[in-house]
């Protein structure tokens, strides 16, 4: 059996000497330590020796064992670094070649305007709050003193899941979730997403939209009107006029428009002003007392405005778009420009 094992050790570091990869490698580390390899089966024949020798024996197979074992990893060592420089030699890499430029992409312009608004707002104390768009129609009209026969509803043209639940119209009904969450004072303006049954060059079924609204002691539409003109100037330069022209909306009374002069040209008249010299950006107006008592706000001790504006609206005129499509085609060679 001592001839065998050291026949067996020496034929094994032959074997493993040979080996050029890995997988031929192990596969003669299995034929020779494996369950069912050459030295288990030597030893398998231990059963006929003596007492005595037996441990001699034994002594010599987990030599041998470990002797093989040590020529498997110290020839695996080698394989590897072969490997290694192989590919080394075969994939190098010639760093006088120029690099590949990846395109990067930019921001939409329409989050542009939004972060931008974001921002004006914030530095006028205002915080940002959001709610669902798939709405109740009790917060996106009746709490807003728009009740189910009431014409201001045609106006919207709103896409419904059921009777009671719309597709939002506006983003006016995170002002109701707002005001019955907490209690003034509040300055809140909340930028999100709404649907109307509209597609055209100005119009579209989805858009954006930022309500903002302020309730307080004492509130004024003086307070409105300074919010806003600074807001304006704050977005399009000191320089532009504004104006405010009374108006209707069913949650605001007194109501207004607001317009600013025609940035294209200037407030001289052109076809996108229709000639007028003004261009229509938004609506305000004091929040009506029939919408406090949705909330359980004292009208006679609470007063507040609101307003809302689309931010495709503000995005076509800060860049000079004429097609209101142009946001939602993904025409990468407009959203470049960006």
């Amino acid at each position: 059996m001592k001839d065998k094992l050291e026949s067996m050790l020496a034929s094994a570091n032959e074997a493993m000497g040979n080996a050029s990869d890995e997988a031929t490698l192990q596969e003669i580390r299995v034929s020779y330590l494996g369950k069912k390899g050459q030295l288990t089966s030597i030893m398998k024949e231990m059963g006929g020796l003596t007492n005595e020798e037996r441990p001699i024996v034994g002594a010599i197979a987990n030599r041998v064992k470990d002797q093989v074992s040590q020529t498997f990893e110290k020839q695996l060592k080698v394989i590897k670094s072969n490997v290694m420089a192989s590919r080394l030699a075969n994939e190098k890499i010639d760093v006088t070649l120029p690099g590949r430029i990846k395109p990067q992409g930019t921001k939409h312009p329409v989050t542009l305007v939004t972060e931008e608004l974001i921002e004006i707002f914030s530095s006028l104390g205002f915080c940002v709050a959001e709610g669902p768009e798939v709405e109740q129609d009790f917060y996106n009209f009746e709490a807003l003193n728009i009740p189910k026969d009431h014409p201001a509803r045609d106006m919207q043209d709103t896409f419904y899941i059921n009777d009671d639940v719309v597709l939002r119209t506006h983003t006016s009904p995170v002002q109701i979730r707002s005001m019955l969450k907490q209690e003034p004072p509040l300055r809140i303006i909340a930028p999100g997403t709404v649907y109307r049954r509209d597609s055209d060059i100005t119009h579209s079924p989805m858009f954006h939209q930022i309500e903002g609204f302020m309730v307080d002691e004492n509130i004024t539409f003086g307070d409105l009107k300074g919010i806003l003109t600074t807001f304006i100037h704050e977005c399009f330069g000191k320089k532009v006029g504004v104006r405010f022209r009374p108006s209707f909306f069913p949650f605001t009374e007194p109501s207004a428009e607001v317009d600013i002069q025609c940035v294209i040209c200037g407030g001289k008249g052109c076809r996108v002003c229709k000639n007028s010299g003004w261009l229509e950006i938004l609506g305000s107006g004091m929040i009506d007392p029939e919408v406090f008592k949705s909330v359980d706000y004292d009208s006679d001790r609470y007063s507040g405005f609101a307003f809302g504006m689309g931010l495709e609206r503000i995005a076509m005129l800060k860049y000079g778009v004429n097609d209101l499509r142009l946001f939602f085609e993904n025409d990468v060679r407009f959203l470049r420009q960006f």
